[in-house]
């Protein structure tokens, strides 16, 4: 059994390494409890530990291990004049048949504790063979990522975004893509979250930011003068050291005015520290750029919070637009969103919108701007002068 205590490292940056320290040998002493005289309990580095249980004939008794290790961890530590409250993510894997030597078994047990992260943590997974693939699958790809931006395989599509009022686009969504040599384009669902994890979303999301702003200038110069750029920042650059210096260097380097750059953050980050959210948000908007809540209702945002926030745009989720006609509950929850944000002063545009009768109902209920396939998908650089004119 791998067992691998959850989001440790906060405990290490809120309370100290020391209190960490008190806490893994507690935690420690709880593993040694659950253990029978001849199973084996080992810290193996970090907040890492292994059990190996010998002489379980049944994989239920293995089962019951686990869960009863996971509810002795319930009880919460007290550290010092602190309580805190951990809990672990488990992966299992049985010999002979996950493996016959050591190193294989710790492997597959490794790739069972991450598969029992990915599954929201605080849970067991047995091994796999499937596990084992998805696990090659993805270090192959982490192994391509690193690759894809010198070898100029990431690409950036553009989504308009149309004044409702007007008639007429005002700027674009700037979307990545991943041409793979030989699984061809890859969704950013698929990659993003593992650029994130790999720390790799830090030189993409630049390239990114950097090509977005360039191609905006050119289309002011030559097709349209006021164009907006939307650019989304993931949750590792907006918490970067020296972001908000580089955005100004990238604006100063593409000769973009500030207020042509449109920031998409997630509710859900900006929740993460609001305080720290905030400050961030205030130097941003000192040099000039423009601000958006992405996703707005999907998160877990306070009203009382919202209102500090220096935002210029909410960005109604595609999650209502979708059932908008349809649902009365989804045109309520619209509804409110675009009155209040008009009262606080602040746009509202809609993502995802499909058909004609989305587009009306928005514009029918003062909604600012939309975007979504019933203007267009997502396009090449070189095919928006044609969708422009």
């Amino acid at each position: 059994m791998f067992v691998d205590l959850d989001q440790f490292k906060k405990i290490n940056e809120g309370l100290g390494h020391s209190a960490g320290d008190a806490l893994l040998r507690a935690v420690a002493d709880r593993l040694l409890l659950c253990g029978r005289k001849d199973d084996t309990i080992v810290r193996v580095g970090g907040d890492e530990f292994i059990c190996m249980l010998e002489d379980l004939r049944q994989e239920d008794r293995v089962v019951n291990f686990a869960h009863k290790l996971l509810r002795m961890l319930e009880t919460p530590f007290h550290i010092g004049h602190n309580e805190c409250v951990v809990t672990a993510s488990i992966g299992i894997c049985l010999f002979p048949k996950d493996g016959g030597d050591v190193e294989t078994l710790l492997r597959n047990a490794d790739t069972a504790m991450y598969r029992a992260k990915e599954s929201g943590r605080n849970n067991i997974q047995f091994y796999s063979h499937e596990m084992h693939v998805r696990s090659l699958e993805r270090l192959n790809m982490e192994q391509g990522l690193r690759h894809a931006l010198a070898r100029q395989e990431l690409e950036i599509h553009y989504q308009p975004q149309m004044d409702l009022h007007a008639g007429r686009i005002v700027g674009f969504e700037a979307l990545l893509r991943w041409r793979h040599p030989r699984r061809g384009l890859i969704s950013p669902l698929d990659f993003v979250p593992l650029a994130e994890e790999t720390g790799l979303i830090e030189s993409i999301g630049e390239w990114v930011l950097r090509t977005a702003c360039r191609q905006a200038k050119d289309w002011q110069q030559n097709l349209q003068p006021t164009l907006r750029m939307a650019v989304n920042l993931s949750p590792r650059q907006f918490l970067r050291p020296g972001m908000v210096n580089m955005i100004a260097e990238i604006l100063r380097e593409t000769d973009l005015e500030p207020r042509y750059l449109d920031l998409e953050i997630t509710e859900s980050l900006l929740m993460k520290d609001v305080q720290g959210s905030i400050m961030t948000m205030h130097a941003l908007k000192a040099i000039g750029v423009r601000l958006s809540i992405d996703d707005f209702g999907t998160g877990y945002s306070s009203l009382n919070y919202l209102k500090q926030f220096p935002i210029d745009q909410l960005k109604i989720d595609k999650s209502f637009v979708h059932d908008l006609v349809a649902g009365k509950d989804d045109a309520s929850i619209t509804l409110a969103i675009i009155a209040m944000a008009h009262s606080m002063s602040l746009t509202v545009i809609a993502e995802g919108v499909e058909n004609e009768a989305q587009r009306d109902f928005l514009r029918a209920n003062r909604c600012d701007e939309i975007q979504g396939y019933h203007l267009s998908r997502p396009l090449p650089a070189d095919q928006i002068p044609t969708l422009l004119k």
